[in-house]
């Protein structure tokens, strides 16, 4: 499982001209799901994004969690995050999770956040998306998790 994740002033996704999902200050999640991930990865990963400490404290510090500031997610399917261009012009996407497998664990990446206490809005897998999104900082982690 790999997460590239934004530390956001706003997020949004559109599909078709219609906004599926949209946050304020939190997080923009990316999120692409291997073939052998599971629900181990799926739940380290939820615990761990919710337990960042990635907000300014009083000293400038970044100490404070998304709950402390009432931050929120949008999460967003990109199954891209397993392209491998090593060789070629065009990227493999061998390692992605098939759609079979990915869509449980996207569903369940999102019910996990949710269980924490977070807000949670998301796109919608497989679909063709404008995501937009306002950096804050920037700050830009990617988490990965392996089975």
């Amino acid at each position: 499982m790999r997460v590239v994740l934004q530390r956001v002033r706003r997020a949004s996704v559109t599909i078709d001209g219609r906004v599926t999902g949209a946050v304020g200050p939190g997080y923009c999640l990316l999120v692409g799901f291997e073939h052998d991930d599971t629900d181990r990865e799926v739940d380290w990963m939820a615990d761990k994004i919710a337990g960042l400490r990635l907000f300014a404290d009083e000293a400038g510090k970044m100490n404070r969690s998304l709950d402390e500031v009432g931050g929120e997610i949008l999460v967003v399917s990109q199954f891209t995050l397993y392209g491998d261009v090593q060789r070629g012009r065009r990227p493999s996407f061998i390692r992605a999770a098939r759609p079979d497998v990915a869509i449980p664990l996207y569903e369940q990446f999102v019910q996990a956040l949710r269980t924490r206490g977070i807000t949670v809005a998301t796109g919608e897998f497989g679909a063709m998306m404008d995501v937009e999104i306002h950096n804050d900082g920037p700050v830009t982690l990617v988490l990965e998790r392996s089975p």
